[in-house]
C-alpha cells in the first residue's frame, strides 16, 4: 500500500506544480529573450543576423513536421512564407498610424506588430488547408508537384497585385521586430513541434511516415493528420514571413522563389528528416555559412564583387554537402533523433581498466 508521500513523490518527481507545468518554458524563455535583447541593444548587424537565423530556423523546424514526421514531400513552402510576410505586411501598414494610448510606445508597437504576425500566419494556415485537403491524398512526387505550383502561383500573384507593390516590393513596414520577438516564435516552434512528436497526434504522424497504408489500416485518418500538420507548418511558416517582412526595408517576390524553398528542404534533411535539433543546427550553419564565405573572400582581397561571389558559389556549395552527406549518412546528421540522444554516442569513451 503506497502512502500519500510515495504517490505525491510519483506525480511531480519534477518538483514543478501541474498547474505551472505548460507554461513553465515560456515563464523561463521571456527573461532570457528579454536580455538578450538588452545585450544586443548596440549591434544592429548581430540583431539581423539572429534574426535571419530566426527565420530560417522557424522555417526549418515547421517544414520539418511534414517532410520530417509525416513522411511526405513538400517543397512550396516559400508559398506560405510568401502569404504571411505580404499579409503581414498590408495589416502593419494599415495600423501603421494607431497606436494605444494607454501603453507606451514601444510596448503598442509590439502590439501590433503580434497582430500583423497572426494576421500572416493565420492567411498562412487557411492557404495551406485550402491546398492540404485535396492535395494530400497525394503522395511523393505528386505532392511535391502541388506544392511546387502553390509556390509558384503566390509568386506570379504577388507579382501582379497593385496592392503588394508588384514586381517593386511593398516598403515602408514599420521596422518593429525585435530579437526578442523573432527569439519568441522560434521557442514557440520548437516548444510545438517537440509537443506534437511527443502526443498521440505525433505518433500517428510517425506511423504515417513509417507505412501510410498500415497506418489507415489501423484505423488512422491519414489525410486528416496530414492536414493538420500541413495546416501547423504552414502557420508558423506565415509567422516566420510576418517576422522577415518586420526587419527587412523592403519584401519582394524575388525574397520567396523556388530557391527559398529549396534552401529550407535542404535545412531538414541535413539535420535529419524527423529531428527538431537536426533541422535547428542546419538552419544555424547554413545562416552562418554565406557569412563565412564572404569572410573569406574579404581575406583574399575581393571585396568589390564581394556579394556576387557569395551568390554564385553558394548553392554550389549547398549540393556539395548534400551529395557528401547522402554517401556518408543518408539519414541526416541526426536522422530522427534528438541532439541530446546523438551526442553521446560522439564522444569517446574510456574502457574499464583503463
Amino acid at each position: 500500500m503506497q502512502t500519500a508521500s510515495a504517490v505525491s513523490g510519483s506525480g511531480g518527481s519534477s518538483g514543478v506544480p501541474a498547474s505551472l507545468r505548460g507554461i513553465l518554458p515560456v515563464l523561463v524563455a521571456l527573461p532570457v529573450l528579454l536580455v538578450l535583447e538588452w545585450l544586443l541593444s548596440n549591434s544592429p548587424f548581430a540583431s539581423y543576423l539572429l534574426s535571419i537565423m530566426a527565420v530560417n530556423i522557424i522555417l526549418a523546424v515547421s517544414l520539418n513536421i511534414v517532410n520530417g514526421m509525416t513522411g511526405q514531400f513538400s517543397i512550396g513552402h516559400a508559398g506560405f512564407m510568401a502569404v504571411g510576410a505580404y499579409l503581414a505586411g498590408v495589416t502593419s501598414l494599415a495600423l501603421k498610424d494607431v497606436a494605444l494610448s494607454f501603453l507606451p510606445v514601444a510596448v503598442s508597437d509590439q502590439v501590433f506588430l503580434v497582430v500583423a504576425l497572426l494576421a500572416g500566419g493565420i492567411s498562412a494556415a487557411l492557404a495551406g488547408f485550402l491546398v492540404g485537403l485535396p492535395s494530400l491524398r497525394l503522395r511523393g512526387d505528386y505532392l511535391a508537384i502541388v506544392t511546387l505550383g502553390f509556390g509558384e502561383i503566390i509568386r506570379v500573384v504577388v507579382t501582379n497585385t497593385e496592392a503588394f507593390g508588384r514586381a517593386l516590393g511593398l516598403s515602408g513596414i514599420p521596422q518593429t521586430s525585435t530579437v526578442a520577438m523573432v527569439g519568441f516564435w522560434v521557442f514557440l516552434v520548437v516548444l510545438v513541434s517537440r509537443r506534437i512528436a511527443g502526443s498521440s497526434h505525433g505518433r500517428s504522424l510517425w506511423a504515417i511516415r513509417e507505412d501510410e497504408v498500415a497506418a489507415e489500416a489501423m484505423g488512422v485518418n491519414t489525410t486528416g493528420y496530414k492536414v493538420r500538420a500541413f495546416v501547423i507548418s504552414s502557420f508558423f511558416a506565415g509567422i516566420a514571413g510576418g517576422l522577415f517582412a518586420h526587419f527587412v526595408p523592403i519584401i519582394n517576390p524575388g525574397s520567396f522563389t523556388f530557391v527559398k524553398s529549396m534552401e529550407i528542404v535542404v535545412m531538414v534533411v541535413l539535420g535529419g528528416l524527423g529531428s527538431t535539433t537536426g533541422a535547428i543546427v542546419a538552419a544555424v550553419f547554413l545562416t552562418l555559412l554565406p557569412e563565412a564565405l564572404r569572410s573569406a573572400f574579404a581575406a583574399f582581397g575581393s571585396e568589390s564583387t564581394l556579394a556576387q561571389q557569395v551568390d554564385q558559389i553558394r548553392m554550389p556549395v549547398y549540393g556539395l554537402l548534400l551529395v557528401v552527406l547522402m554517401l556518408s549518412r543518408p539519414q541526416g546528421l541526426f536522422g530522427t533523433k534528438e541532439l541530446w540522444e546523438v551526442i553521446p554516442r560522439w564522444i569517446p569513451r574510456r574502457r574499464k581498466g583503463m
